[in-house]
C-alpha cells in the first residue's frame, strides 16, 4: 500500500511539473508574439505626406508616391500642382510637407529658409510644329526669338511665317528655368498658358509656333529641335551636353523637422532605389 501511495504521489508530482512547464512555455510564446506585434506596430510607417508645387514634376512625384505607398500601405502621398513658386512658399510656411520646384532655388528663397533637395534632372525641350523644317537652333537664336529680335522663320532658314511664341505663365518653374538658362528676362509671348499640356497642344496646332516643355511632356504631336547640335534626351541631360536643363527639387524648410513618413519619402526619392522609377517617368535620376 505504501508503495502504491508513493507511486501515486510521484505520478501526481510529475504531471504537475509537466503542466507547469507547458503553461510557462505558452506564456513565453504569447509574450513573444505580443512583443513581436508591438515591435511591428512601432516600426510600421503611417501617416500622410502632402506635396505641393511644380506641375512639371507631376509624373515623377506620382510615380514615386505610388511606389512608396506600395511599400508602405499605411502611408498616403498626396500631390497638388500649384506651380513652383507656390510650392516653395508652402514649404517655407509649413503648409505642406514637401514643396516641389522645377527650377533651382533663388538666393532670396534660401535666405527665407527654403532648402534644396535635388531628386531628378530634366531637360527643357524647345518645341516647334512638326511641319516646320527648322531642325537646330543655338541658345542665342532661341533667346532672340523669345525677346522678339527674330520674328520670322525665314531668318532661321525656314519658310516665311511670323513666329508665334508660346510659353508658361509667370510663376511657372518651367518658365523660370527656361528664361534663366537661355539668359532672357523680357520674353515677348504671343500667348501664355497655365500648363505644359496647353503649350504642347497649341504648338501642335500652329505651324509657326514655338514653345518649351519639360522633356517628359514632349510627345509626337510636336518636334523638339536640337540646341547647338545636341538633341534633348535622358542621356544628353545626364552627361550635360544638352544645355537647357534644370533640377527637380523637393523643398524643405531649414530647421523644421519632417514627419517620419515625409522624411522616409524624401530619402526614398533621393535614393538609388528610385532611379528606375524616375527614368520611367521621363526624368533623369542623379543616382542612376
Amino acid at each position: 500500500m505504501k508503495k502504491l501511495a508513493c507511486l501515486g504521489l510521484s505520478l501526481a508530482m510529475a504531471l504537475g511539473l509537466m503542466t507547469g512547464c507547458g503553461s510557462s512555455n505558452n506564456g513565453d510564446a504569447t509574450s513573444s508574439q505580443d512583443q513581436s506585434g508591438t515591435s511591428q506596430t512601432q516600426t510600421q510607417l503611417t501617416g500622410t505626406v502632402n506635396t505641393d508645387g511644380s506641375t512639371s514634376m507631376e509624373s515623377v512625384v506620382k510615380a514615386l508616391g505610388e511606389a512608396f505607398m506600395e511599400m508602405n500601405p499605411e502611408v498616403t502621398v498626396n500631390y497638388s500642382g500649384t506651380g513652383s513658386g507656390t510650392g516653395i512658399q508652402s514649404a517655407i510656411d509649413g503648409t505642406c510637407d514637401l514643396g516641389l520646384s522645377s527650377r533651382a532655388l533663388k538666393d532670396e528663397e534660401k535666405t527665407n529658409g527654403a532648402v534644396e533637395n535635388i531628386v531628378a534632372l530634366d531637360g527643357v525641350a524647345v518645341v516647334i510644329n512638326p511641319a516646320n523644317g527648322v531642325e537646330d537652333l543655338s541658345v542665342e537664336q532661341i533667346a532672340q526669338i523669345f525677346t522678339g529680335e527674330i520674328t520670322n522663320w525665314s531668318e532661321l532658314g525656314g519658310t516665311d511665317g511670323e513666329i508665334a511664341v508660346f510659353g508658361r505663365e509667370a510663376g511657372s518653374g518651367t518658365r523660370g528655368a527656361f528664361e534663366e538658362i537661355v539668359g532672357v528676362d523680357n520674353c515677348k509671348y504671343t500667348n501664355e498658358y497655365s500648363s505644359t499640356g496647353d503649350v504642347i497642344g497649341n504648338v501642335a496646332s500652329n505651324p509657326n509656333a514655338i514653345g518649351y516643355a519639360p522633356l517628359s511632356g514632349v510627345d509626337d504631336t510636336v518636334k523638339a529641335v536640337m540646341v547647338n547640335g545636341v538633341a534633348p534626351s535622358e542621356d544628353t541631360v545626364k552627361d550635360g551636353t544638352y544645355e537647357i536643363q534644370r533640377p527637380f527639387v523637393m523643398v524643405t524648410k531649414d530647421g523644421a523637422e519632417l514627419s517620419e513618413a515625409a522624411q522616409a519619402f524624401l530619402e526614398f526619392a533621393m535614393s538609388e532605389d528610385a532611379a528606375d522609377i524616375i527614368a520611367a517617368a521621363g526624368a533623369v535620376s542623379p543616382k542612376g
